[in-house]
């Protein structure tokens, strides 16, 4: 029987060492708040039966630490998992860009754990969402 490989001890990271086009993060965060976005019963306009039964549901939410706050989407079940005050583990977080900002969010291949009360206090003032990024390409001669 072969013995399974040896699991890596996750490395928390904090919200103000978070970089855009990165993933595989794992950080404890408090939610500060959450708001529905849309609700999408299709894609493009074809319904199938998949859609119609489960509609997909979106809410952007804001999370953060004792570092800063980015807004980290959320997509069906995730959203009941984000009701502001609680605290939550984000594992294998990656951050995605949004009309040039920092968006986190959690796929597939990632996990949103409920974690014990927080003792931080969320650090408001340093909303990393609100930095816009501009895609730069670099030529190299």
């Amino acid at each position: 029987m072969a013995t399974p490989a040896a699991k890596r001890k996750p490395v928390f990271v904090k919200v103000d060492q978070l970089k855009p086009g990165t993933s595989g993060h794992t950080l404890t965060v408090k939610v500060v708040s959450s708001k529905p976005v849309k609700t999408v019963s299709n894609r493009g306009g074809r319904t199938s039966v998949l859609a119609a039964a489960r509609p997909s549901r979106i809410a952007e939410c804001l999370v953060g630490d004792e570092t800063g706050t980015i807004v980290f989407t959320a997509r069906n079940e995730q959203v009941e998992l984000m009701k502001p005050g609680s605290t939550l583990t984000l594992r294998n977080a990656k951050i995605d860009m949004f009309k040039g900002s920092m968006r986190l969010a959690v796929d597939k291949w990632g996990r949103i754990e409920v974690a014990e009360p927080a003792t931080f206090n969320v650090k408001e003032d340093n909303n990393l969402s609100l930095v816009e990024y501009e895609l730069v390409n670099v030529v190299e001669e």
